[in-house]
């Protein structure tokens, strides 16, 4: 991590008082080289990984040039998916903290228009949006772009990837000639120079180290018998014992496959694949994310946006063929200098996959046989929560601390076996202490939360 000063750059007083609020030490490789050239107005093309601090180096930037009076929408973010845009806008909000009334408003599917266009009725100075919902917004006149001074297309490479660039052309139409355009994508294929060429002016472009470092992330390699690799699979997780693990298949079959033999060994797993409904698709997400399953299995599709603090291993169940997305794979682990461990199966007729990445990565890449790994004695144990379904969520006024006093208080649950809390708008999420969950259960079911009854369930 570089040692450079926020204090450096031409950010407002009680902006950098809040950064130091907020944890922000000292900028990140990224912040460094984007920052200036951002805050001076020019138009930018940085590569970037997904948690190098890319979200602070244009929310910085497009926060400093905001009126605050003005309840036009004068910033714009696209995002691929529906969980980075979240995120995204979490992240802004936080930065947000030092100015009065900032009204940054998510619009993504898989949640219905109506409330989002409540919301824009309003005045927002911000949107985070995907390009589907924008462009669904604009259709129905509800979103005008015609204030926008900044425009931020994060993880470009993913919008294009996933077929946007049509949409994206009809959100850009909308905009003014003169805003400012910062494009931020982890890798820089043909298709981003062009979207670049169409839509900036005279861009700076910025790079930092796009690679996954070796001491970071812990690459190991094993060549296995292609009818042995659910085995195998079960081999490596014993092994490792890892507390967390995203295991990437390349077809929703063998994510079924891959899941259902793990579930018939034990393990704490669950699938994640394009044909999930979005509300499994989020209780999956928090089940992981609360540390009350082990094991994610998930296709390049189904993860997009996935953001996991601290996932201890990523494992590859198959090589994908493009040697961006296994780089793009493996940076889940390793974030934020912690270490990770990057894991993969291939079998003989996947050499040339490896090869490639090899080449990719520029080094040769060593491999062992499966059958050189110790067997464990050990199964991965279970994980150490569980998580409580409340059906009541934002919309009913249920806060995290509402949820926290009700078990603190009269279930007389210790506040340290209390995990994660996680409110979405007509369902909240609680992480519990498994050897408490069942006391838990019982006292949130007989009880109440801020005065009122509502259905728990144990996922």
């Amino acid at each position: 991590m570089s040692e450079y000063s926020f204090s450096t750059l031409s950010l407002p007083p009680s902006q950098l008082e809040n950064l130091e609020g907020l944890g922000y030490k000292s900028m990140t490789d990224i912040q460094a080289a984007a920052l200036p050239l951002a805050l001076a107005g020019r138009d930018l093309i940085a590569q970037a990984k997904t948690g190098s601090g890319k979200t602070a180096a244009f929310g910085l930037a497009l926060l400093c040039k905001l009126n605050p009076r003005d309840f036009g929408t004068q910033a714009l973010i696209l995002c691929p998916t529906r969980e980075l845009a979240t995120q995204v806008a979490v992240e802004i909000r936080r930065l947000a903290r030092y100015q009065q009334n900032i009204k940054v408003v998510t619009l993504t599917g898989g949640q219905s228009i109506g409330p989002q266009i409540g919301s824009l009725e309003h005045g927002a100075h911000i949107v985070v949006g995907t390009p589907g919902r924008l462009k669904d917004h604009l259709r129905k006149k509800t979103l005008d772009l015609s204030r926008v001074s900044t425009l931020v297309l994060d993880e470009a490479d993913r919008m294009l990837e996933m077929g946007f660039v049509d949409d994206i052309e009809t959100i850009i139409a909308e905009t003014p000639a003169d805003r400012q355009t910062l494009l931020f994508s982890a890798t820089y294929p043909d298709d981003i120079k062009a979207l670049s060429a169409r839509f900036q002016n005279n861009p700076k472009q910025v790079s930092v180290e796009t690679l996954h470092s070796d001491q970071h992330i812990d690459q190991q390699f094993y060549i296995c018998q292609k009818s042995g690799k659910l085995d195998a699979l079960l081999k490596l997780l014993e092994h490792f014992q890892p507390r967390s693990a995203v295991v990437f298949c390349n077809t929703k079959q063998y994510v079924r496959d891959v899941c259902g033999y793990l579930q018939q060994r034990g393990i704490a797993v669950a699938a994640l694949h394009g044909d999930l409904e979005q509300r499994d698709r989020d209780q999956v997400l928090v089940q992981f994310k609360q540390r009350s399953c082990s094991v994610l299995v998930a296709t390049d599709v189904a993860a997009r946006g996935l953001d996991i603090d601290d996932l201890s291993a990523v494992i590859n169940y198959e090589l994908p063929r493009n040697p961006d997305v296994y780089v793009h794979r493996i940076g889940r682990t390793g974030r934020a200098g912690k270490e990770g461990l990057a894991l993969t199966l291939f079998a003989d007729s996947e050499r040339y996959k490896l090869d490639s990445i090899g080449n990719y990565l520029k080094r040769e890449l060593e491999f062992e046989a499966i059958e050189t790994l110790p067997d464990s004695v050990d199964s991965l144990p279970a994980p150490a929560f569980v998580t409580l379904c409340i059906a009541g969520g934002r919309k009913q006024k249920v806060r995290p601390g509402d949820i926290l006093g009700a078990l603190t208080g009269e279930a007389g649950i210790d506040g340290k076996a209390v995990g994660k809390i996680d409110v979405m708008d007509y369902a909240a999420y609680v992480a519990i202490e498994r050897s408490v969950a069942d006391r838990a259960l019982g006292r949130l079911i007989n009880g109440k939360i801020k005065g009122r009854k509502f259905k728990v369930r144990k996922l």
